[in-house]
């Protein structure tokens, strides 16, 4: 049942499912999107979750319980079976097993759920796989959704298109680090992640992404009008990469000649829904055609 809250004077916050699907997400996008259309007096910001929405508002041009009222019509008139979403297919390098983030793992072992093993050997055990590489493998198959933008600049949310049965899910750690570095790949729940920039983190550190998702000097091309790359509903493919193709990579970014592999792609979430393997199959074809 969906829940709707007050947050003090100027925000409603709704939440639409308390666990994460690509239906309660798409029904959050397809709610907003439907919102911003209005341009209605009294709306400031629009800011859709994983499976929530929150709305600021000006409480002096449109009363909170009018807009809560007219957030429950949109939930019922609004289908997301209907959408058609414009987005973006990424790849997105990354070197698994890496040094770096292996050194800051093994830092931090007793705030570790099993301080004997690594992060990827961790998760692929209590995910059922034989191997890191196999686990590597199952991340790497299918697409991601970017189903969120937050808690820090240009942090994207992902989150796999494959069926439910077949999700990767990992808790955080016991004990949150008190460092983690730049461009980390961690996975947290069923949520995979890149770090913006280097701070704190409780997510399971698996490798380190070869380009930046947030450039404050915006030297290469992706950040020219944002200093932050990703956006909600794009869908990101990771890629798993060598030592070699991450230097390679490196040196690029650091001379602003990177440029991400970006193709334009429009679908509907049903396409997703009645046929993951399928849709997977057409993204990365589409990606690297």
């Amino acid at each position: 049942m969906t829940r709707y809250e007050y947050g003090g004077d100027e925000f409603i916050f709704v939440e639409l499912s308390e666990e994460m699907t690509l239906q309660a997400n798409f029904k959050a996008k397809a709610i907003t999107e439907e919102l911003r259309k209005r341009d209605l007096t009294g709306i400031v910001d629009i800011c859709p979750g994983n499976a929530s929405y929150m709305i600021r508002f000006m409480p002096e041009d449109i009363h909170p319980d009018e807009l809560i009222e007219l957030l429950k019509q949109l939930e019922e008139e609004v289908s997301w079976k209907e959408m058609t979403i414009q987005s973006r297919i990424v790849d997105v390098p990354i070197f698994f097993d890496d040094p770096w983030t292996h050194e800051v793992l093994m830092r931090f072992r007793d705030n570790h759920q099993d301080p004997e093993s690594t992060d990827l050997d961790y998760a692929a055990r209590i995910n059922g796989y034989d191997s890191k590489e196999e686990l590597i493998k199952a991340m790497t198959d299918a697409p991601y959704l970017v189903s969120m933008i937050g808690f820090v600049p240009g942090l994207p949310w992902c989150y796999q298109m494959v069926p439910q049965d077949r999700q990767i899910e990992v808790p955080k750690y016991v004990r949150p680090r008190t460092f983690t570095p730049e461009r980390a790949f961690g996975f947290g729940g069923a949520f995979a992640v890149i770090y913006p920039v280097e701070g704190a983190g409780g997510y399971q550190l698996f490798g380190t992404a070869a380009a930046p998702i947030f450039e404050n000097e915006q030297k290469n091309k992706d950040f020219k009008d944002e200093i932050t790359f990703p956006r909600q509903g794009d869908i990101f493919r990771y890629r798993s990469i060598t030592r070699e193709e991450y230097d390679e990579i490196r040196e690029k970014v650091e001379a602003g000649q990177f440029e991400y592999l970006i193709k334009d792609f429009s679908y509907k979430p049903q396409d997703v829904l009645e046929d993951p393997d399928a849709f997977s199959e057409d993204v990365i074809r589409r990606l690297y055609k």
